[in-house]
């Protein structure tokens, strides 16, 4: 186990040799992790943690910005799917059933209303020439006052999205599939570097909450690790995790997307974002150091491809799955979900 109580996967025998027994074995863990728990932490021994640092340090100087300026970086005529969201504009989906159905000891906080956070939505990969879902492949936004935007953005966003591939590959071996059958749909998807920046100097009461109690709608999320704790993760038992990502680790998680190709025999995971005793302590610890008091995730989501098909693939395809998700064009599953969470008003 990691140190977040996590099961830990190493990408390296799968790298150096993909038919070893031992990168077999890890295949394995990989989909047998995903399916108990919805989520993993990975080392990738290509991601170098200096370069979540970079990132970090630009984001920081990106939210810590006056709001005019930022404002200049909103796009809602293409449902914020690029540049940036303002605070208390997404609002988590009404999941009050599933938080009534958790134990006090793993209970949720109940959001009240849209979060408070920022984010922002950079294309990470190639998008396709042709196709149905443009807002969703729209040209980047480059914010002004950052030369070296685009550069550490496709940088962080590049390596993320490697290790993402990666593990599509070991998932579909592991879970009995061909293994180009994940990265095959990811090809030319909306991928986005979407690091959300919340304001914990502003916002810092213990249990304040910035990102309430949802889960993700595309294929696999994964996190480099924050400066500021407070990323809680239910297992698939229902077991609430505080994440902490180990030291040039990444953290996974599974979204609707890989639940939608399984027909839930992987399910996208619960998760929020809340103040904590530990987000305190890191907010000192910045202020102490004279930095920006920004919480910043660093996040990619990983999409399949727009005009691609979601559907359970092979032996998941039966007539009780497809009744639950029945076959559909990934654009307008994400843009459904989009209009749930209030990013789409068209």
């Amino acid at each position: 186990m990691s140190a977040a109580g996590l099961e830990l996967v190493a990408l390296a025998h799968f790298l150096a040799h993909k038919n070893s027994a031992a990168a077999l074995a890890d295949c394995k863990k990989c989909a047998e992790v995903l399916r108990s728990t919805s989520c993993l932490i990975v080392r990738d021994p290509r991601v170098n943690e200096q370069e979540n640092a970079t990132f970090l340090d630009m984001m920081e100087r990106y939210y810590n910005q006056p709001v005019e300026l930022k404002m200049k970086d909103v796009h809602p005529e293409i449902s914020y799917q690029l540049g940036a969201t303002p605070a208390f504009v997404e609002e988590p989906r009404d999941h009050l059933t599933e938080i009534n159905q958790l134990s006090p000891d793993n209970s949720a906080h109940v959001p009240k209303g849209a979060d408070p956070k920022w984010r922002y939505f950079w294309r990470i990969g190639e998008r396709p020439n042709d196709t149905k879902y443009p807002e969703l492949n729209a040209p980047p936004v480059i914010p002004s006052n950052f030369p070296e935007w685009s550069s550490v953005m496709d940088k962080w966003g590049t390596l993320m999205l490697q290790s993402i591939n990666t593990v599509g590959e070991m998932l579909a071996v592991g879970l009995g599939l061909p293994s180009n059958t994940f990265t095959d749909l990811l090809n030319k998807g909306p991928h986005l570097l979407a690091p959300t920046g919340s304001d914990v100097g502003q916002f810092h009461e213990i249990g304040q909450i910035f990102a309430g109690f949802h889960y993700d709608l595309n294929f696999l999320t994964i996190h480099g690790k924050s400066r500021f704790p407070g990323l809680y993760i239910w297992l698939r038992d229902g077991t609430r995790v505080l994440v902490k990502v180990p030291d040039g680790c990444l953290l996974i998680q599974a979204g609707k997307q890989i639940e939608w190709l399984t027909g839930g025999d992987i399910t996208a995971g619960f998760h929020e974002v809340v103040v904590t005793p530990e987000t305190v302590a890191a907010l000192e610890k910045a202020k102490a150091e004279g930095r920006p008091l920004w919480r910043v995730s660093s996040t990619l989501f990983s999409h399949v491809n727009s005009d691609k098909i979601l559907e359970p693939l092979a032996h998941y395809k039966t007539e009780q799955s497809l009744q639950k998700y029945p076959k559909t064009l990934a654009g307008d599953q994400v843009n459904e979900e989009l209009k749930m969470i209030k990013l789409n008003t068209n």
